[in-house]
Formats: C-alpha cells, sequence, structure tokens
C-alpha cells in the first residue's frame, strides 16, 4: 500500500510502498478515505519524540483517519465489515499510523461508526484535535460567562476550542496573526471573539479586553509563562505543549497537563455535533496522498485550521 513514511529521524515525511498491515486479535482494518495532519506528525518527524517512544521503521505517519472496515480481527464484536468508520490511531508504538490507504486500530478504543451526515472529510480531521479542545476545555472547567484566553486559535484545536468555548457561553480572546488568521477565527462562530495579535504585546492586549486577568488559558501554542501571568489569582492553565504546575512556581493558578483520551464517548459526541451543524470541522486544504509533502509545507507555514489528505 501506498503510505506516507520515515525512513529515519529527524527526516522529512515522504510516500512510499509498504506492507498493507494485517489486523491482530481485537483490531480492525480500515481502508483510509480521509485523514489529516497534526502537530504531532511534524513532532514525530523532526524527532521530538526520541527516546519517549518506541519508533519502528518504516515508520508511518498519522492519528485521524475515516473509511471502512476492511477486515476483522479475531475476537472484535460491535464491527461489521463494510462500516464507516472514524477515530484516532493509537499504539504503544510509533510507526504503524494513518496516513495510508490502510490502517488498523483497537476495535476497543479510539474508534466508532460514523453517523449519518457526518461527511468523510470532516470524520478524517475530527478525532485528535476535536478530542484535545474537549479534554483542554473540561480540564479548566470553564463556565458560562468566564473569559478563556485561547493561544493558538486558529490551529486545528484552537479552531474546534474557540467554537466549543463560545458555546458554553464564555468570553472568547483568541491569538492571531493580523489578516488571513484573524479573519479565520473570528469566522469560526456567530459569537464575539476578541482576537489579540500574538506578534505583539500580548500582555496588554489582553488587560485591555480583561483588566484583572482571564479566568482560563488554553495553551496550545506560545510561551506557558507568559500565558500564566495573564490569569487572575486561581486561575486555571490547560497545556497541550507539556507545561506543568512546576513552571509557574510562585503563582496562584492551577495547571493542567494535557493529553487527549479519545475514547467512544467523546469520539461519539463530536460526530454527533458535526453531523447536527453545531460544530464545524474547520477544514481549510485538502491534499491528496501523493502531495503530502506540500501538505507538510503548508502546515509548517501556518496555514489555519485543518489540512486534510485524501488517502482513497
Amino acid at each position: 500500500m501506498r503510505a506516507v513514511t520515515l525512513e529515519s529521524v529527524p527526516s522529512a515525511p515522504a510516500v512510499t510502498e509498504v506492507d498493507t498491515p494485517c489486523p491482530e486479535a481485537g483490531e480492525l482494518l480500515v481502508k483510509v478515505a480521509a485523514a489529516s495532519l497534526n502537530g504531532f506528525d511534524t513532532a514525530v518527524a523532526a524527532g521530538h519524540l526520541q527516546g519517549m517512544m518506541e519508533h519502528r521503521f518504516p515508520l508511518v505517519l498519522g492519528q485521524d483517519f475515516a473509511g471502512t472496515v476492511e477486515a476483522l480481527g479475531e475476537g472484535v464484536e460491535g464491527f461489521a465489515v463494510g462500516d464507516a468508520v472514524f477515530g484516532v490511531a493509537l499504539k504503544p508504538f510509533l510507526g504503524a499510523g494513518s496516513l495510508a490507504e490502510y490502517v488498523t486500530v483497537s476495535a476497543g478504543h479510539g474508534v466508532v461508526r460514523s453517523p449519518a451526515g457526518l461527511e468523510v472529510g470532516d470524520a478524517g480531521a475530527l478525532g485528535a484535535a476535536g478530542a484535545t479542545a474537549v479534554v483542554s476545555l473540561d480540564a479548566v472547567a470553564l463556565g458560562e460567562g468566564e473569559t478563556v484566553l485561547i493561544s493558538g486559535a486558529s490551529g486545528g484545536v484552537g479552531s474546534l476550542a474557540v467554537q466549543f468555548a463560545a458555546a458554553r457561553g464564555a468570553k472568547v480572546i483568541a491569538t492571531a496573526r493580523p489578516g488571513a488568521q484573524t479573519d479565520f477565527v473570528t469566522g469560526l462562530t456567530d459569537a464575539e471573539v476578541h482576537v489579540v495579535d500574538f506578534t505583539g504585546d500580548l500582555q496588554a492586549q489582553v488587560r485591555a479586553i480583561a483588566p484583572d486577568g482571564v479566568d482560563a488559558v488554553l495553551h496550545l501554542a506560545g510561551d506557558g509563562a507568559q500565558l500564566a501571568a495573564l490569569l487572575r489569582p486561581g486561575g486555571r492553565l490547560a497545556s497541550t505543549t507539556g507545561l506543568g504546575q512546576d513552571d509557574v512556581k510562585g503563582q496562584d493558578v492551577t495547571v493542567h497537563t494535557i493529553m487527549a483520551n479519545p475514547d467512544a464517548r467523546i469520539l461519539t459526541a463530536l460526530a454527533e455535533q458535526v453531523a447536527s451543524g453545531a460544530l464545524r470541522v474547520p477544514v481549510t486544504a485538502i491534499y491528496p496522498l501523493e502531495q503530502v509533502t506540500e501538505a507538510f509545507t503548508a502546515f509548517g507555514a501556518g496555514t489555519p485550521g485543518k489540512i486534510a489528505v485524501s488517502c482513497s
């Protein structure tokens, strides 16, 4: 099968031919129709996860997937060949990802059936970013009327988090570059979003909107310590980039280090919201598998929203 692989790390991803995987006991073999890029993929390619997870080469990249069940491993129940499914490919090692024509996934975690009304392109870009946004907002227990600062709002996780936060009735402050990124972020929801330029004086801009500090921060990009300083006393911060409580010693704030868990409950809820029109998957570019090099270049250049890959 064709797949997006690395022969070593750090290195640039390339499309190569590799063996089609066979589902082991408890696994599904999924014929992938759509996938997407995440920051995790670029981190793996850059070699940032060396020593943290086992790497198996040729290493197939990718987390998100949507497609149809092609075969069932021994003992699988609850799925049938031909089922439309989506989710996040989760393995205890790196190398068997979803940016490929086929992927094997555990039938017990990280995969659910796709409901009617969920387009395959949206499904293939939803799982990892959606789960991360939900877990981050739940960690800070964002409530109606509170003010949240979302740093990295134009990215995949951030663009979904903006929508979720607005739906909760929160006052949203979002970081973005002036111009196209700002227009993208303000167009994510009908609710008002206050956009601040992270290349300028961030503290002054945020304090002008929230003089006493913000109630919560989603640290998806940028300087976590700088962002924590914008919280009011007792504020909460959720970080997807590794910031911990020890990094904000002496401050009256709580830090949650986020590890997203795309379980069936979260994936099902995400799918239902997209299918109903309550949530929009912000896919802004779609590349065929053969042009994945260009897709990674666009991702690195800060293209807003989600970059999808057509694998069929």
